[in-house]
């Protein structure tokens, strides 16, 4: 045997520069055994480490990670059996491939070396052939399991950071297999439910949340679905509690369930709160409804008497100013006669508006009475028909195209349009004649719409929502009336179950707009 050859590292001419390479570690102490084993494999593309002797092998076994080991059995001062079971004794190269180098053929060789782990044994002269394709068994294998091993250090990483994020979730998280088994659980969910973690893991989702496992079965949450369900939990103790879960599956090699478990028992107790306080409102708005009503009947009663009542005194001093006015011919002063006459023109005045409020009175409180299909046009006649003196003093310009026949209330009707009408031709314009325009159609709700258009004063932006009010007038003595046309308008357009509003220009006109539901168009 020759002087020994220090150790040296050969990188393979035919290397793969997509895959890294293996490392392999020829030992001999016989410097052209070395440098022909380096010859035969460095076809292979591998990081071929030489080693003259087993001391120098151990040293590199302390460096590196081998794919395999080529080990001469006969070496002076240490061979390859006594440094195999040096190699094998250390954990980190306890499963590295050895692959002793014999130029004799000895049972008892063959015993000791498998007996140390050997993989398998290779005679002198070695044919490169089967050496060759020996060693890129062992160099695939170290490949694939180097391979699985970053694989499943990567596998590690991805689950220590899923449990990291289940443990900084703020509720309970139980991942479970499809049949409810449990596979990971959080922190959140020991102190929960009282359990210690090993008891949890491989137990049934169920001990805690007892309706799971139905819900489970119905198949009513599927991969990618998300359900969030209000449920009751089970301590270890044996207590209940309200649970508000959200349930979420997966796939990842199989069906996986993700529960989210929420302590409810402070949302209960809030929503019981609510529902007591809601009722506790709905007893003092009933209360309080009763007592509005009780009070706007009292007020009704007393409007309606005030109104009667006052009507004979009323009477009784326009009859006697008049009867004043005609006997005193001649006896009274013009500041006597002037008086007189404004006692008389307010007289007319207050039984305007006690006639007024009672049929105010009268249109608030109307719907009793049945509802039937009306004729719109035969209703507009009749309305024309009780203002035929004043539209025919105004000269009055008064067009109607064709109207639905609609189920209502026929006096309400009436009174609706004739005011309309009225106002129409009350507030004209001094310069032009009263032009008043009848129309309908079918809004975009389905509502039918009435609309009465004139070319009169027009009223102000800030006043549209004002002149519905009683007793507001916006002219002052200008015009005649009680101010209470459009709020009888109003009424009766509520009393039917409608809206009213106006759309004006100052100077040019109005048009006064009420609705009746779709539900109420014959």
């Amino acid at each position: 045997m020759s002087s020994g050859v220090a150790a040296q590292t050969f990188s393979g001419s035919a290397a793969d520069t997509t895959q890294e390479r293996a490392k392999l570690l020829l030992v001999d102490d016989d410097r052209d055994n070395l440098l022909a084993l380096q010859a035969v494999l460095e076809p292979l593309g591998q990081e071929l480490m030489l080693a003259s002797s087993g001391l120098e092998a151990l040293r590199l076994c302390l460096e590196h990670d081998f794919a395999a080991m080529l080990l001469d059995v006969r070496m002076p001062e240490m061979d390859g059996f006594e440094t195999a079971e040096l190699i094998r004794a250390r954990k980190r190269s306890s499963h590295t491939p050895i692959l002793f180098l014999t130029g004799y053929r000895s049972d008892e060789q063959l015993f000791r070396g498998y007996d140390l782990g050997a993989v398998d044994f290779l005679f002198k002269p070695i044919v490169p052939e089967i050496l060759q394709s020996k060693v890129a068994v062992f160099v695939e294998l170290s490949r694939k399991e180097q391979s699985l091993r970053r694989q499943t250090a990567a596998l590690a990483r991805t689950e220590q950071k899923f449990r990291a994020v289940l443990e900084a979730a703020p509720d309970a998280m139980v991942i479970t297999d499809g049949n409810g088994v449990i596979q990971l659980a959080n922190s959140r969910t020991d102190s929960l439910f009282g359990y210690e973690r090993e008891q949890l893991l491989g137990a049934r989702i169920s001990s805690l949340i007892p309706a799971w496992s139905s819900i489970a079965a119905t198949g009513s949450f599927g991969v990618n679905s998300f359900s969030e369900l209000r449920l009751t939990g089970s301590r270890r103790n044996g207590t209940t509690f309200p649970v508000q879960i959200t349930i979420s599956p997966f796939e990842a090699e199989g069906q996986f369930i993700t529960t989210a478990i929420r302590d409810a028992t402070e949302q209960v107790l809030a929503e019981q709160r609510m529902l007591r306080i809601n009722a506790e409102l709905e007893k003092r708005v009933a209360e309080r409804t009763v007592g509005l009503m009780r009070s706007n009947d009292a007020l009704r009663q007393f409007a309606w008497a005030a109104s009667h009542d006052l009507q004979e005194p009323t009477r009784m001093v326009l009859a006697y100013s008049q009867w004043l006015k005609r006997s005193a011919t001649g006896k009274l002063s013009d500041k006597e006669r002037d008086m007189l006459v404004c006692v008389e023109e307010n007289g007319r005045r207050l039984q305007a508006l006690l006639g007024a409020l009672r049929e105010y009175i009268y249109i608030s409180e109307t719907g009793d009475e049945p509802w039937t299909t009306v004729d719109c046009n035969a209703i507009v006649e009749t309305a024309l028909a009780n203002l035929e003196g004043v539209a025919a003093e105004s000269k009055a310009i008064i067009t109607c195209d064709h109207l639905p026949s609609i189920q209502s209330i026929k006096v309400l009707l009436v009174q609706l349009f004739q005011n309309l009408i009225g106002n129409a031709i009350k507030y004209k314009a001094e310069e032009r004649t009263p032009e008043i325009a009848i129309t309908s159609y079918v809004g975009a709700d389905g509502a039918q719409v009435f609309a009465v258009r004139d070319n009169g004063i027009g009223i102000e932006p800030q006043h549209r929502e004002y002149v519905f009010d009683v007793f507001k007038r916006l002219h002052g003595h200008r015009y005649s009336g009680t101010g209470i046309g459009l709020a009888i308008c109003k009424a009766a357009v509520e009393r039917l179950g409608g809206k009213i509003w106006v759309e004006s220009v100052p100077g040019h006109g109005s048009t006064f707009y009420f609705s009746l539901s779709e539900s109420k168009v014959a």
